[in-house]
């Protein structure tokens, strides 16, 4: 199993959620965010935002899932057709266990 965390503009979220869920991935966690990337931020005109809103989507999958969820994410959480500074991250993290809680079963 592997969690794919992918940080990403907010205004990309719901697009990148139903076409997840229109490929068969339905269960994914998500959490309001804010932070920054290389850029160190983004200033506009006098002020500085050192802290940008993104949404942080969770998704718990099969290793054979991988190249398909990671496909789906950057074609729609991408800025126009070449993506742009500040469109995210994504990152891939195997996960040893996971537990139903209800029922105390292992899963996978």
């Amino acid at each position: 199993m592997l969690m794919v965390k992918a940080i990403i503009r907010p205004e990309k979220a719901s697009i990148v959620l139903s076409e997840l869920c229109d490929a068969g991935f339905p269960a994914v966690t998500k959490f309001d965010v804010a932070g920054r990337g290389k850029q160190r931020g983004v200033k506009v005109g006098e002020i500085f935002y050192d802290e940008i809103p993104k949404q942080m989507l969770l998704i718990v999958i099969k290793d054979e899932d991988k190249d398909d969820i990671i496909s789906i994410i950057t074609k729609n959480a991408k800025t126009g057709t070449k993506g742009a500074f500040g469109d995210g991250k994504i990152f891939v993290t195997p996960v040893e266990e996971a537990y139903t809680i209800s029922s105390n079963t292992k899963e996978l």
